[in-house]
């Protein structure tokens, strides 16, 4: 698993070579491009790890939770006593 930001798709936008999503961020939506997963198919409602704009992985919602406590947990820090722990 790599350093990356779940999403969930919202929808698939027209153009682009069928390579752009709308997908819903924290609340917010973003364009991301789905090109570098060919071999798969994204539909509304499905979870996917976002690296620098681009669709590394689609996952499920248990990866998805995963990614985002992986990000709280490195947010917090050192100097955060509750992340030791």
């Amino acid at each position: 698993m790599c350093l990356g930001i779940p999403g969930q798709v919202v929808r698939m936008l027209d153009g682009y070579g069928d390579q752009l999503a709308l997908v819903d961020v924290a609340g917010e939506n973003r364009k991301v491009n789905v090109g570098m997963l060919p071999e798969e198919t994204f539909a509304p409602g499905d979870w996917v790890i976002i690296h620098m704009g681009f669709v590394v992985e689609k996952t499920d919602r248990a990866g998805a939770e995963q990614a985002m406590a992986g990000l709280e947990l490195m947010g917090r820090g050192a100097s955060d006593p509750d992340a030791l722990g």
